[in-house]
């Protein structure tokens, strides 16, 4: 079933049990909630620190090129707002650098030295990321402004390095390589291999661009409603339209490597395509389905294209799809919510293409008969609908995690470690649980407050070298 090396084909022969002792009671399910829902909430506050320094410096490009106020404010008050989601990304990141050891040491004890690669170079990455956000902060009244823009280049390609270091770890959980096991234990360790697994190209290319659609659409839609509300000033203006058109150009991309990410289960992982589209039997011909639940027999009550599935994997309808009968059923992910996500990933997709298309129908006619992007019949509708966009967005980038990671249960280590096996068997884990809990909802509070307090407070000061600047144009 897997495309493996010959030095990694002895993974497969190893039973789980030899690499970690068994979880005690309950310790199992505290031990996912509090991983899960920690990754959760990270996870959105991670692609805003991708994506957010991407649009705050093309806002301060426009705002010198344009000799613009308006834009010039939108990129200071984006920076701060910046700085204190850093700020929060750091301390969420924390969280779960210490949640890998304490509640997965049989992953961790084991397996440490083949992935800890990545997770050091995505601590260079942060600290890289780190120092040139402190310039980038200080210096913006203590430096010519083309001078200061380029100090923010290093902040955005951090982000993204950091990003890819981190995906690559997830990705070698599901592509496990560059290691062998022999008598029960982990020899000929090859870290490089390890993290530029087969999967590390289509999972880093697809999250680094959710993280750019997630911080773009969300950006957009706060400004979306203050439009909505009768704001129509040119620094509102320009909140809604970098965003909202970043985000649009985005969305064709992540579409086309969704599906190259698809493609790729189907020679790697076949589970878990089989989970997302509920195959049971192998077979060819096999319909796509939309919706529907787990059956005895497949998935039921779904609408169903005919060969769909077969043709989108194949490009052929008589093409091959492997089953769930590949594998016993106690190694299933759970079929119904992973299909779900799925669907619902992809439907959110599809709706984020399809305002960038409506964007470039709209931008198309303003070219035409002149007059103002948001000045035309139907704006409000479409208004209405990247105000939508944005909490979409988060809901597509958490259900994506949800297909990646549910969809390789029951394995931590795909074939190699269950997540039963990984699990810290000592007591306890349900009190950390409610610790965690209480942690991540004083830290949702403290974010919010703290940027409405920005949103809400006054105009951040105009540098001395801005001081010549012209009146606010119409956009």
């Amino acid at each position: 079933m897997l495309a493996v090396p010959a030095a990694d084909a002895a993974l497969g022969s190893w039973p789980a049990a030899v690499l970690a002792g068994p979880a005690g009671q309950g310790d199992l399910p505290a031990a996912r909630a509090q991983m899960g829902f920690s990754l959760a909430w990270h996870i959105v506050v991670a692609c805003l620190g991708v994506g957010l320094p991407a649009l705050t410096l093309l806002a301060e490009w426009l705002g010198i090129r344009r000799n613009d106020p308006a834009l010039k404010l939108l990129a200071r008050r984006w920076a701060r707002a910046m700085g204190v989601l850093f700020a929060v990304g750091a301390v969420s990141g924390t969280i779960l650098s210490f949640e890998m050891g304490l509640l997965w040491p049989g992953l961790m004890g084991r397996f440490g030295q083949v992935i800890g690669l990545p997770f050091a170079l995505e601590g260079i990455a942060f600290f890289i990321e780190a120092i040139f956000l402190g310039i980038y902060l200080y210096a913006w009244d203590r430096m010519p402004p083309r001078r200061h823009l380029l100090t923010g280049i290093p902040i955005v390609v951090a982000g993204i390095a950091s990003a890819f270091f981190v995906v690559c770890a997830n990705a070698w959980m599901n592509q496990p390589r560059g290691f062998t096991l022999r008598d029960g234990k982990v020899v000929d360790v090859d870290p490089w291999a390890a993290m530029l697994n087969p999967a590390s190209p289509p999972q880093t290319v697809h999250m680094i661009l959710a993280a750019f659609m997630v911080a773009s659409f969300l950006t957009a839609s706060v400004y979306a409603v203050a439009l909505l509300r009768g704001r129509r000033d040119a620094y509102h203006r320009a909140g809604f339209a970098i965003p909202f058109t970043l985000g649009a150009v985005v969305a064709p991309f992540q579409i086309v490597v969704g599906d190259w990410a698809a493609r790729f289960l189907a020679d790697y992982q076949p589970v878990k395509l089989a989970a997302i589209e509920g195959v049971y039997h192998t077979g060819s011909h096999v319909p796509l389905t939309i919706g529907g639940v787990a059956g005895e027999n497949g998935l039921e009550y779904g609408l169903e294209v005919p060969n769909g599935l077969s043709l989108l994997v194949g490009y052929r309808t008589d093409t091959v799809v492997e089953g769930l009968d590949r594998v016993p059923r106690d190694q299933w992910p759970a079929v119904t919510g992973v299909h779900w996500a799925f669907d619902l990933m992809v439907a959110v997709g599809f709706f984020l293409l399809g305002l960038g298309l409506w964007l470039l129908l709209a931008w198309w006619r303003t070219r035409r008969r002149g007059g103002g992007l948001l000045d035309r019949r139907g704006s409000r509708l479409l208004l209405a609908l990247v105000a939508l966009a944005g909490p979409a967005s988060v809901v597509a980038l958490e259900s994506g995690w949800s297909v990646t990671e549910l969809g390789r249960q029951p394995w931590i280590v795909y074939g190699v470690m269950s997540v039963r096996d990984a699990v810290n068997p000592a007591p306890g884990l349900m009190t950390g649980l409610w610790l965690v809990l209480v942690v991540y909802a004083a830290m949702t509070v403290a974010t919010v407050y703290v940027l409405r307090r920005l949103a809400r407070g006054t105009a951040v000061p105009v540098a001395p070298q801005e001081a010549d600047v012209r009146d606010y144009p119409v956009v």
